[in-house]
């Protein structure tokens, strides 16, 4: 079975949600691990390696946006975030730090089930790799090549570790190259979420984009073009 081997962390401050959470993840055969705190969260995601974490925002102590920010200083695993009603800046506070969703409580336990397993279809680096096919997705430029059968983006040659809302967002550009998208529809687009002009969180993933890819090679960083006033573009170098 394809989650066999799924591990997830379940991290929140009341123990009748990470129950909830824990049993209808179960039931989908993935491995659950839990903790009831941001310190324990943060010591478990950076000690152990985990498919996904479903991680709460609002927790006594360091909170959910602090353990997201300080995981993905060392980690990309794929994070859900968990918030209230009510909490929008909270969650845009969350795509800015990393996070790659997030549903809202009171929440739909299937609903949480397919979120899960969505974001682990795209994030696995294993999801197409069951049968060899002649129509490889790969997309191949000078310094940089974006293999989307393996979810594996490599720059001269280097692996590059990206979260899977990074990954997303270079892909999206990079199957357009020299096509310029505002920051709208890039929410849109990559985010698939309205956030009526929060538009801090595609600035903060495409500056930790060209960070992440400019420790490996700055000429892959540069493909991704600032269009000043408008958005951004994918820009082919050969240099």
């Amino acid at each position: 079975m394809e989650n066999q081997n799924s591990k997830i962390l379940i991290v929140d401050d009341e123990e009748r949600i990470r129950r909830l959470l824990r049993m209808y993840l179960e039931r989908e055969d993935y491995t659950i691990e839990e903790a009831e705190n941001g310190e324990e969260a943060l010591v478990k995601a950076t000690s152990f390696d985990y498919d996904l974490i479903l991680l709460d925002i609002m927790m006594p102590g360091m909170d959910g946006l602090e353990v997201c920010k300080q995981l993905r200083e060392k980690k990309a695993t794929p994070i859900i975030m968990l918030t209230a009603k009510g909490e929008e800046t909270n969650r845009v506070q969350g795509f800015e730090v990393g996070t790659d969703d997030y549903i809202v409580k009171p929440f739909s336990p299937r609903e949480v089930v397919l979120r899960v397993k969505a974001l682990l279809r795209r994030s696995s680096p294993t999801k197409f790799l069951q049968t060899e096919t002649s129509t490889k997705d790969v997309i191949v430029y000078p310094h940089l090549t974006i293999d989307n059968d393996a979810h594996r983006v490599t720059a001269d040659g280097k692996d590059v570790s990206l979260t899977p809302k990074e990954y997303e967002l270079l892909y999206f550009l990079a199957k357009a190259p020299d096509k310029v998208f505002d920051r709208e529809q890039l929410l849109k687009e990559v985010w698939h979420y309205e956030f009526f002009g929060d538009l801090r969180t595609v600035d903060t993933h495409v500056k930790r984009l060209r960070e992440k890819l400019n420790k490996v090679s700055s000429s892959a960083a540069k493909m991704i073009v600032t269009v000043w006033g408008v958005g951004y573009k994918f820009e082919v170098v050969s240099e």
